[in-house]
């Protein structure tokens, strides 16, 4: 009944569905790729020092200070960084700001499933360009026009990297099209795109500190590139709003990714328990993309990925399993500690038998 009051687009659309947040009791949740280890502590006390009084207070609508140290940290200027919401915010604005044209945009067959909703909301063309058989992004396939290209890197769920020589490559075949690479992971192995700014007016970096810096719960994502980029993005968010971090997120932010050393040590311990883990699914018979990921994408020869992720579910072991074509017998599973990741290893020794 309420849907007559709906405006046309609202049943056109498909919603993102995000990883579930269950409420089971000892739950080892490893489903949505959250950093097993707390933020910074400078952080935590710069979140804590913003409460009080000046909450009655707008914050930075420019959010300068986090512009400042995000400039400083990429050896770029304040005019290059764009700050939002967290990254899906961010992208969010891109979409609307920067690649809806009257030719498709183009991304992967297999990427991150908010993609394509975007383009629902907001009435974009798109082509999904297939992943080879091994499930890389081969650049000679986005030689073709379009109005714009978007990517993780690494990749997701698949966790697969492409590497700088061939964003380059993209780059220089696309020169007229803006081509977005999304680095929500990639603190965890990869080598950032962000140097190749400098020499490529058509390259939006994307980045997030929810999984690099154990910041989910902040909601805290910006994009670099050209400061004609930027300020398409500038427009639309003050169309839309003008206050999108809050006083803690701008103090909690700053704070940790002026906390160097806790970054470096976290992901570090993140890559460890990856190599690890990839390594101990292999002995029992599961085929493990290359990850340069906080996750790994796994599938068993021998066992249905859903009956795996159903029984691991019984022993309170959360992974994600995706029930679309050519991914249906993988699951994503994020890196715990090594805690969680032994209890997933024990788990699925006894479910295997």
């Amino acid at each position: 009944m309420s849907s007559k009051y709906w405006s046309d687009v609202v049943g056109k659309l498909t919603p993102y569905v995000p990883g579930e947040q269950p409420k089971l009791v000892n739950l080892v949740k490893l489903n949505t790729n959250e950093n097993p280890y707390g933020p910074s502590l400078r952080a935590i006390e710069a979140i804590r020092g913003e409460v009080g009084a000046s909450l009655r207070l707008y914050p930075d609508p420019n959010a300068d200070r986090l512009k400042q140290a995000i400039a400083a940290l990429h050896g770029l200027g304040t005019q290059q960084v764009f700050v939002g919401n967290g990254s899906d915010e961010v992208l969010a604005h891109v979409f609307l700001a920067l690649l809806k044209h009257q030719r498709p945009i183009l991304f992967p067959d297999i990427t991150y499933s908010f993609y394509p909703v975007y383009c629902g909301l907001y009435g974009i063309e798109y082509r999904a360009v297939p992943l080879s058989e091994s499930f890389e992004i081969r650049v000679e396939d986005y030689r073709q026009t379009n109005g714009g290209i978007i990517f993780p890197n690494p990749n997701a769920p698949t966790g697969r990297l492409l590497a700088l020589a061939d964003i380059e490559r993209l780059l220089a075949a696309n020169s007229e099209s803006v081509v977005v690479v999304d680095e929500a992971y990639i603190a965890f192995g990869g080598a950032s795109a962000i140097p190749l700014i400098a020499r490529n007016s058509n390259l939006l970096v994307v980045q997030t500190l929810s999984k690099s810096h154990s910041l989910a719960g902040l909601r805290v994502g910006f994009a670099l590139g050209h400061s004609d980029l930027i300020e398409a993005l500038e427009r639309v968010k003050n169309s839309f709003n003008s206050y999108p971090l809050d006083r803690l997120a701008i103090a909690g932010a700053t704070a940790a990714i002026a906390d160097t050393a806790h970054f470096e040590q976290t992901r570090l311990a993140v890559i460890a328990s990856r190599e690890k883990l990839a390594q101990q699914l292999a002995q029992l018979g599961f085929e493990v993309l290359p990850s340069q990921a906080n996750f790994i994408f796994t599938r068993h020869p021998q066992r249905d990925a859903g009956e795996l992720a159903k029984a691991l579910r019984e022993r309170s072991i959360i992974v994600r399993h995706f029930k679309l074509p050519r991914i249906e017998q993988f699951l994503r599973i994020t890196i715990g500690t090594d805690e969680q990741c032994a209890a997933l290893v024990a788990a699925l020794r006894q479910i295997l038998g």
